[in-house]
């Protein structure tokens, strides 16, 4: 039976625990947002239209790109609303729902990165047996699984934290809500909470970032190794090289927050660190993916020469 609370609402105090509106921040995190919206929304819509782009790769790429829009649309449209306004409230059930697709798609996110390192292994590592191990049925599967395994997870966290009973303060000292600030305003036990947050979401967050980095050890030894091209040495490691910066720019950061113990951690350090996963790395993706793929930067300039061309006719 569900724990009755006084309390309904949350005052999110957001990035600096500052009342006032605060348009400079609001113009610097609007940037990032439009930057991300605009890249990922690019990098989807070539992914899906262009023909030249049909394999396991592009499909996860695309799957990446969906994820990094949904992942800060979670938390930096309402930041950015109290940004600007002096009423940072938010409904306990608003609280909850943020909470659980921010972790849903953070989970999300750290599968999918393992699975196209894995991707990458195979490809570079086993060329022969690729279309075999990497079909199309085996990657839907790979994208069917790791939705469900985070959507599960989040569920978990989601269930827990609103078995909670929250009474007296409901200021949370961070721009979203998540399970740590949470915790700290709950009433009662809170043991399994944090156990679940350690022990679970600290494995969901070890396990897939030590499979990524095993891929990327593998293949970078077989490189070395067995490739005796130069020219291939560097395509290889140029396509690894984009893949192993995402990987770093999200797992470090998210690693940092949810392994490290509750009772050491800093509000400043933690909304710092939530700043550089949820609202800077799904903006500095497509560029990374842009600026070191040729095929998406060839696959991005037909794009817009053939709307140049429209435009003209």
């Amino acid at each position: 039976m569900l724990n009755q609370t006084s309390v309904t609402e949350f005052i999110l105090l957001g990035v600096r625990d500052i009342q006032e509106p605060q348009p400079f921040l609001f113009g610097i995190f609007f940037t990032i947002y439009f930057v991300n919206i605009t890249g990922n929304g690019a990098i989807l819509m070539i992914v899906i239209l262009d023909p030249k782009l049909r394999s396991p790769m592009y499909f996860f790429l695309g799957n990446l790109a969906c994820l990094d829009i949904s992942y800060s649309t979670v938390t930096v449209p309402k930041m950015l609303q109290n940004l600007l306004s002096t009423n940072k409230a938010i409904s306990l059930l608003g609280c909850i729902t943020q909470l659980h697709f921010f972790h849903f798609l953070g989970t999300t996110e750290s599968l999918l990165l393992a699975v196209m390192a894995f991707d990458r292994f195979v490809a570079i590592c086993r060329p022969l047996h690729y279309s075999v191990i990497m079909n199309w049925q085996v990657c839907i599967l790979m994208a069917v699984t790791i939705w469900t395994i985070a959507f599960l997870h989040a569920l978990l966290h989601s269930v827990m934290t609103s078995r909670l009973s929250f009474c007296g303060l409901n200021h949370i000292h961070h721009f979203f809500c998540d399970v740590k600030p949470l915790l700290e305003l709950a009433c009662g036990n809170t043991e399994l909470n944090l156990w679940l947050l350690n022990t679970v979401t600290g494995t969901i967050a070890s396990v897939p970032f030590f499979l990524t980095f095993l891929s990327y050890f593998y293949i970078i030894t077989y490189l070395f190794l067995k490739t005796h091209s130069c020219s291939m040495l560097h395509k290889a490691l140029s396509t690894c090289a984009s893949h192993f910066m995402v990987v770093v720019l999200f797992y470090a950061p998210v690693l940092f927050t949810y392994i490290r113990p509750t009772s050491g951690s800093s509000l400043d350090q933690d909304r710092i660190i939530a700043i550089m996963y949820s609202v800077v790395t799904p903006a500095l993706n497509p560029l990374i993916y842009t600026l070191r793929n040729k095929e998406v930067r060839s696959a991005l300039s037909r794009k817009v020469r053939k709307c140049l061309l429209l435009e003209e006719i």
